[in-house]
C-alpha cells in the first residue's frame, strides 16, 4: 500500500507498469547478490534501477522502500548508491557503513 500510495508515473496506462516498476527491487537484490558473491558490481544498471525508482516513487519514499525491500545484508552497497546518488544524507543510519571498494568505483564513473 505504501508503494502504490506513493507510486507517481504520469506515463504508466494500467497496472503492469506498476508491477513492472515493482520488479526492479528484485533485479537490484540479485544485482547486489552477485555483487556479494563474486565482486563484480555493474554500478550503472544499479544506479539506472535506483534513480527509475526514485523518479516514480520520490526519492524520500523509495528509501524506505529500498531498505524494505532489500535484504540486510546489502545494505551497505545500498546506502553508498544512495548517498553518491544524493538521496541520502552521509549521517542517516549511521549504524550502517560504507562500502569503500564500491564508493571508489563510483567516484571513478
Amino acid at each position: 500500500m505504501f508503494a502504490l500510495k506513493h507510486y507517481e508515473n504520469h506515463q504508466a496506462t494500467s497496472e503492469k507498469e506498476f508491477y513492472d516498476d515493482m520488479k526492479r527491487f528484485k533485479y537490484l537484490k540479485r544485482l547486489f547478490k552477485k555483487y556479494s558473491k563474486s565482486g563484480v558490481i555493474k554500478e550503472r544498471l544499479i544506479m539506472n534501477h535506483i534513480i527509475v525508482l526514485a523518479n516514480v516513487f520520490g526519492p524520500d519514499a523509495v528509501k524506505v522502500l529500498l531498505f524494505f525491500k532489500i535484504d540486510q545484508i546489502y545494505w551497505t552497497q545500498l546506502k553508498t548508491f544512495l548517498i553518491f546518488l544524493n538521496y541520502m544524507a552521509a549521517d542517516e543510519l549511521k549504524q550502517i557503513s560504507l562500502d569503500g571498494t564500491l564508493l571508489k568505483a563510483l567516484k571513478e564513473i
